[in-house]
């Protein structure tokens, strides 16, 4: 058509949803419960059914409203509130205020994922004016960018209904593309003990940067050894396993043997028991190789493991009851992907098959001046309406 509707019409509402939420700071280590309380204020007048599961200290929550009926299986979708920090001064406008320009939308947690949120809460209305046959869950979760903290209570929340969701979108951002299965992960502390001192008397000391920098090296070593060896899944977007450091702390002056490091270390894996196992064996060849050498020096000196935090990986939902209901509607095949998402949280503690579909590009997550283009918001709220069409009772 030459004519062809230039935006959909809910996309202004969508613009204004996004720019309020945006104008919530929920960088993980702030609350999140005043936005949650804007969108369930905002499900709530539109007749959803509302849950709000605080946390234990009351500040930070997660949202379920449900649209259409009970005693049937539904469809999640799902997203996370919180967003990671932004620096003011490196960003082009403030972070914590959406701008448009160009075509994008700019501001933290315009792609990851409050696009996907405005989105929901701009169609909500039309979806609570259909006949749904089958209800719609609109779950939302503080916490996914530090370990998912939040979505396993909703995963048991929906796991405990008299007829659990088949379904669960991830709202993520994967180009609008249909996204079938996600890598775990799992986080590591390592606290590096050894003996300081007066650094002009170095040889009497165990210096522990210098025993973590071997430890860092030989996690170097062993990504490099999942990048040629494998094991492979071609239809990830990094098809095999990673590993890397991601944060080093230690050392307090030029002419003090450092006895403390601490350091943080990430492993990315394509199936969760091999990763337990991979991860056992690699702690084992560590403290074989280093603690003698340590506590020669110190017999005090040692090496503490501590998990940070871990997700479980999300499999594939194709041919799943849930996901073939929907196949007429599905966008092009994505493929799966590295990053982190809820749909491992839902899979594994809810029983729930997951997929991920959310506008926006996964390379402007967590990147200074982050936007996702207004385009991206159009396709996701016509795929929101083929949604509520295929749930409604008078399509059938």
């Amino acid at each position: 058509m030459n004519n062809r509707q230039a935006h959909h019409p809910r996309l202004d509402e969508a613009k204004r949803h996004l720019a309020a939420l945006i104008g919530f700071d929920t960088v993980s280590a702030q609350p999140n419960r005043a936005l949650i309380d804007h969108m369930a204020h905002h499900f709530a007048a539109l007749g959803a059914e509302i849950d709000v599961l605080p946390d234990d200290t009351g500040t930070k929550a997660n949202l379920v409203a449900r649209l259409g009926p009970e005693g049937v299986p539904g469809i999640v979708l799902s997203g996370h509130t919180d967003v990671v920090p932004a620096r003011a001064a490196r960003w082009t406008t403030p972070p914590f205020e959406m701008n448009e320009r160009e075509g994008r939308l700019y501001g933290r947690g315009s792609c990851d994922m409050k696009g996907f949120a405005a989105c929901v809460m701009a169609v909500a209305g039309d979806l609570a004016a259909r006949r749904l046959r089958r209800p719609i869950y609109l779950c939302f979760s503080h916490d996914e960018e530090v370990g998912c903290l939040g979505a396993p209570a909703i995963a048991r929340h929906l796991a405990a209904l008299h007829s659990p969701p088949e379904l669960a979108i991830i709202g993520e951002p994967t180009d609008m593309k249909l996204v079938t299965g996600q890598k775990g992960k799992i986080a590591m502390r390592v606290t590096v003990s050894g003996l300081g001192g007066h650094s002009s008397f170095a040889p009497n000391h165990v210096n522990a940067v210098e025993h973590a920098a071997t430890i860092i090296a030989m996690i170097a070593e062993r990504a490099s050894r999942y990048q040629s060896e494998g094991p492979f899944e071609p239809d990830f977007s990094v098809p095999h396993s990673t590993m890397l450091t991601t944060v080093v702390e230690g050392g307090v002056a030029t002419n003090v043997t450092p006895d403390t490091c601490v350091f943080v270390f990430e492993l990315r894996s394509l199936e969760e028991a091999a990763a337990r196992a991979d991860l056992a064996a690699f702690i084992a060849e560590v403290e074989a190789e280093l603690l003698p050498i340590m506590r020669a020096g110190a017999p005090e000196a040692g090496i503490a493991w501590e998990e940070v935090f871990s997700y479980p990986a999300m499999g594939d939902a194709t041919g799943t009851p849930g996901l073939e209901k929907l196949r007429a509607i599905l966008p092009e095949w994505g493929g799966k992907v590295s990053y982190g998402s809820e749909g491992g949280v839902f899979e594994v503690i809810g029983g729930i098959p997951s997929v991920i579909i959310g506008p926006g590009s996964i390379v402007q997550a967590h990147q200074r001046d982050e936007f996702v283009e207004v385009s991206q918001i159009d396709t996701c709220l016509q795929f929101l309406d083929r949604l509520g069409e295929v749930l409604d009772a008078e399509n059938a």
